[in-house]
């Protein structure tokens, strides 16, 4: 049978002398910057919370979904919204017309009771 762990308080082991682990440099872009190239062709940008709610949700958007959300937005500014809802697939987005700026993103599953507040227009994209 093994020794039993034991701790022993009167060592102090000090900072200096714990090696922590190196971190690995990623391989490739970053889901960050792999978005991001794709979405400034098409004029929209996601926001940090948007870009984390994609990685969780594991919504991957594809350059056609990009370029419906593109004219969804780029739709609804002609109209003078400024705080909309996009509805797209099972995709659902929240986007600050103005800035072009996506706030979050929902797929079904996350949409809850289907209510959304603080928005003045919703646009189906095509």
């Amino acid at each position: 049978m093994p020794d039993p762990i034991r701790i022993n308080p009167g060592n102090n082991v000090s900072s200096q002398s714990v090696q922590r682990p190196q971190a690995v440099p990623a391989k490739g872009p970053s889901f960050a910057e792999t978005l991001a190239q794709k979405t400034s062709k098409q004029g929209i940008t996601f926001s940090t919370h948007a870009q984390k709610r994609l990685q969780v949700r594991d919504i991957n958007l594809t350059d056609d979904n990009l370029t419906r959300l593109a004219k969804a937005v780029e739709k609804v500014e002609k109209r003078g919204g400024r705080d909309s809802l996009v509805l797209m697939d099972d995709l659902a987005f929240i986007v600050n017309v103005k800035d072009k700026l996506i706030v979050t993103a929902l797929d079904a599953k996350e949409r809850g009771e289907g209510v959304f507040t603080q928005i003045d227009s919703v646009v189906l994209a095509d």
